[in-house]
């Protein structure tokens, strides 16, 4: 008894419980015992108290527990990498394994463009300065000899009428249309631009016949030398170097120059603002027509974007116009996100489920096209042109799989719908480098400085000067200032601040502290033990 205070009655412990707490009202349950109306309206008080406090309680857990975010922005103000800058010819080599299949191409183009809009076309139009590539060491490719390959005559472009519009004319729609491999089922690929459907559909035809070559393709021995595209490189006014860029080729956009793509050379810090400490480039852009339907546009392709980041152009980048100096001020900005119960983001990519084919870093575009790629091989037996394959599958080809075209059209809709799980597999990066861009143009060179430009080009360079045709560029990219914004996400309730609003709300009902709440345990536990006490001296008097 000396160690533990016993109680006669349950009566007296709540006496003493409301007499010697630290929470507030308590004692007037036991000082108004004489005035049963005080007393009850004080039970009710308390009583009322308690839910309230209790039901603030729930709203703030559940507040907690949907983890909520809020941004918070900061400026920064340090030396930095350039970003790296991708730019291409917007001319396509052809290929001499599928030259003649793309002359036969061409030649169904015209027939089509013929048959739709009563235009002829001449051949020369498409094929007059084709430059084909040879490849060595295509001997041994089998199959994949141009004697193996047939055009399909069973995509043909045509016409259709769907309504009459309000004033009376018919309203059509020009595509082609895709059946699967029994023929069953059809639709019709349609578009409202006949522009639009005759680029689509030799795009289509073109994947074909690409599909022909072999996976990778060594053009090194082959390939455009840089000063054939780039007349003039400067950055932070010093000239580039070899090391400075690395070449490959896109099937549509052509031959491309990544500048800076690995981010770890310090000749491309960027310790100034401005443009004379920014890349500035004189580039070619002429356009040689090699393979046109793929793209109708002349000028260079240009792609502002992170070191070891594949550029998805075809999502991204601008296009620069020939006989235009283009001034392109970027401003760099850091997301960070927190990833976890805060929202679905990867650090990497080594948490994801899909299996990147790009051997550059993770992006949310690579990481797309990855798992689009995985769900076209395993659904249609072939993999999409344009993106890496996986490890033992082969590109779609109308001749060994007439009926990708159906499927892979429906597999892609689904995709832009977010039909397909993609977007659930594939989450964002929790730390990224955005750039915003602006930008500026003026008539690049004046009427008057012109032929001077042309003939010191003719000379460096051997710029051909006997055209009067726009084919030549300027292009400067620079930053327009070194501070950069960073945009953090942070818990909108973290767990201090949760204890903290819990503080609040019991300290506002019941003005008392945490060891009010100590001394509300001691009472449970009080009563527990006193009622296992009673319980043993009843049975205890039972069994006398």
């Amino acid at each position: 008894e000396g160690l533990i205070e016993f109680y006669d009655s349950f009566k007296e412990m709540f006496e003493f419980f409301c007499k010697n707490t630290t929470i507030h009202g308590t004692i007037r349950l036991v000082c108004s015992d004489s005035n049963r109306m005080k007393t009850a309206f004080w039970t009710l008080l308390l009583l009322a108290s308690f839910g309230m406090l209790y039901w603030q309680f729930a709203l703030m857990f559940s507040q907690y527990w949907a983890y909520p975010v809020v941004l918070t922005m900061s400026m920064h103000s340090e030396p930095k990498m350039f970003p790296a800058i991708t730019i291409c010819n917007l001319d396509p080599y052809r290929f001499e394994l599928v030259s003649e299949h793309l002359v036969q191409l061409d030649r169904m183009a015209e027939e089509s463009i013929t048959f739709l809009y009563g235009i002829k076309t001449s051949a020369s139009l498409f094929h007059m300065n084709e430059k084909n590539i040879h490849v060595k060491d295509l001997s041994n490719m089998g199959n994949l000899s141009t004697s193996s390959f047939k055009l399909s005559q069973n995509f043909s472009l045509f016409r259709m009428f769907d309504h009459t519009n309000r004033s009376g004319r018919k309203h059509s729609s020009v595509g082609f249309r895709l059946c699967n491999a029994t023929g069953g089922n059809c639709f019709y690929k349609t578009y409202p631009s006949g522009m639009d459907a005759i680029l689509e559909w030799y795009r289509f035809h073109y994947m074909n016949i690409m599909s022909q070559l072999p996976v990778i393709i060594n053009i090194s021995d082959h390939e455009e030398q840089i000063e054939d595209m780039v007349y003039s490189c400067q950055y932070d006014g010093e000239p580039c170097r070899p090391s400075d860029y690395v070449h490959f080729h896109h099937p549509v956009f052509g031959s491309c120059y990544t500048f800076n793509s690995k981010g770890t050379d310090s000749f491309w810090t960027a310790t100034k603002p401005g443009i004379p400490y920014g890349l500035s480039l004189i580039l070619k852009a002429e356009q040689k027509d090699h393979i046109p339907l793929l793209s109708t546009v002349a000028g260079v392709k240009v792609m502002i974007h992170n070191h070891n980041q594949t550029p998805f152009l075809e999502h991204e980048g601008f296009d620069i116009r020939p006989g235009i100096a283009t001034t392109i001020g970027i401003q760099q900005d850091e997301v960070n996100r927190l990833g976890g119960n805060y929202g679905k983001c990867t650090t990497n990519g080594n948490d994801v489920n899909v299996k990147l084919l790009y051997n550059n870093s993770y992006t949310l575009q690579a990481c797309l096209h990855s798992c689009f790629q995985h769900i076209m091989v395993r659904k249609c037996g072939c993999g999409y042109y344009y993106y890496p394959l996986p490890p033992g599958a082969e590109y779609c080809d109308y001749n060994k799989q007439p009926a990708w075209g159906h499927c892979f059209y429906q597999l892609y809709n689904r995709l832009r719908n977010h039909h397909l799980n993609c977007f659930d597999q594939c989450p964002k990066p929790c730390r990224e480098s955005l750039y915003k861009v602006s930008a500026g143009t003026a008539k690049w060179p004046s009427a008057k400085s012109q032929d001077w430009i042309r003939q010191a080009l003719r000379h460096q360079n051997g710029y051909n000067s006997t055209s009067n045709r726009l084919d030549i560029a300027k292009v400067t990219i620079f930053y327009k200032q070194l501070n950069y914004q960073s945009v953090n996400e942070s818990p909108l309730l973290s767990e201090n601040l949760l204890l903290s609003s819990m503080g609040s709300q019991w300290s506002l009902w019941f003005g008392s502290s945490v060891l009010s709440v100590v001394e509300m345990f001691e009472l449970l536990i009080d009563t527990l033990v006193l009622s296992l006490l009673f319980c043993y001296q009843r049975l205890r008097s039972k069994k006398t």
